[in-house]
């Protein structure tokens, strides 16, 4: 038996259908918590055929770029497990890849929307639960693109997520709530089974994004990419009680890349 961390917690985790957001409602699951799964996408259901799950697991599909979602998601997992002590805001990523005077109107909107909207949403939806508890913490996931290559929009987007980290973390450190957020590096994770842009990249958009892989391990010290179990590590770190005196910060796990 591993740690049980979360024993008797309940935990929201959005984009949980694939990548890190997977793994951190299996390992949620491993260390004793209930867990809300969220995702925009219907593969989300399949964790309820995790060992363990039964009765412990509630998936929801859900638009999280529109606040009436998020509240409703929060209102759910409420009814059904009677209480909030953890949420994972890991909605977000880049759409587009290339230097910013190519994009579009639409395309920088459409950016800041995914990557900066669901967790200033979630984060109003599940705080009143929280405040009201006593006690919860939030963990935002934004990312080191704050200062990187062409991914402007993504990485101002990321960046309101740190600030709102930091804003929140003032406003609820006295009253049981902490607030923080990981800034992941670059990540091996599985291929996504349903990508963020279906259009097929162009030569010239392929070698854009591959100057963000080859900025991406120059800026690491450890001059690689970290795998999945890294950066959920560092997520369920500051979810547990480990990290109780830790509130408003934004921990980089980029090998050495600070962002």
């Amino acid at each position: 038996m591993g740690s049980q961390r979360f024993t008797d917690r309940t935990a929201v985790v959005t984009g949980a259908a694939q990548g890190i957001g997977r793994r951190v409602v299996e390992r949620l699951l491993d260390e004793g918590a209930q867990v809300a799964a969220i995702d925009r996408s219907e593969l989300v259901h399949e964790l309820r055929a995790l060992p363990g799950a039964a009765g412990r697991v509630l998936t929801l599909t859900a638009d999280l770029e529109q606040f009436a979602d998020c509240h409703a998601v929060m209102a759910e997992t409420l009814e059904r497990f009677g209480r909030i002590d953890v949420l994972v805001n890991n909605v977000g990523g880049t759409i587009w890849a290339k230097p910013f005077e190519h994009y579009g109107e639409h395309e920088i909107e459409a950016e800041v929307r995914r990557s900066l909207f669901p967790t200033l949403w979630c984060c109003r939806a599940a705080l009143p639960v929280m405040l009201e508890q006593g006690r919860g913490a939030i963990v935002n996931v934004s990312s080191i693109a704050t200062r990187g290559v062409n991914r402007v929009p993504y990485g101002a987007a990321k960046g309101g997520v740190n600030a709102l980290t930091a804003c929140l973390a003032f406003e609820t450190a006295q009253r049981g709530v902490r607030v923080n957020a990981t800034a992941p590096g670059g990540t091996e994770a599985p291929p996504r089974r349903i990508p963020r842009n279906t259009a097929p990249q162009s030569e010239q958009e392929k070698a854009w994004y591959q100057q963000i892989v080859d900025q991406t391990i120059e800026s690491s010290l450890m001059k690689r990419y970290g795998t999945v179990d890294e950066q959920v590590g560092a997520i369920l770190f500051l979810a547990s009680d480990e990290a109780a005196y830790i509130t408003g910060v934004t921990l980089p796990v980029g090998g050495g890349d600070l962002g």
